[in-house]
């Protein structure tokens, strides 16, 4: 995988997982009542510069070289895809 395009794989997977995040977010999940207290600020929505963390770290390191952080991020979107897709259906 190049280098640029491993940025924009990682980049585009990055508005993938923003939306899927919003998603649960919104769901209503009881889940949600149960999320530890540093996750609570801003009404829940401090979880969002976690995943903004994790998004410019995978970019920073791709951009650096590292393709098998775009791999890593790859699982990532996929396992955080399902995830969000089981809350919010209500299948979990």
């Amino acid at each position: 995988m190049s280098g640029l395009m491993g940025l924009a794989i990682v980049f585009f997977l990055g508005i993938f997982n923003f939306a899927a995040h919003k998603a649960v977010l919104e769901s209503g999940h009881r889940m949600l009542s149960q999320v530890p207290w540093f996750f609570k600020p801003l009404g829940g929505r401090f979880s969002l510069v976690v995943e903004f963390a994790m998004l410019l770290g995978a970019m920073i390191a791709v951009a650096g070289g590292s393709a098998g952080w775009a791999w890593v991020y790859v699982l990532y979107s996929i396992l955080n895809g399902l995830s969000a897709w089981l809350i919010s259906n209500g299948r979990l």
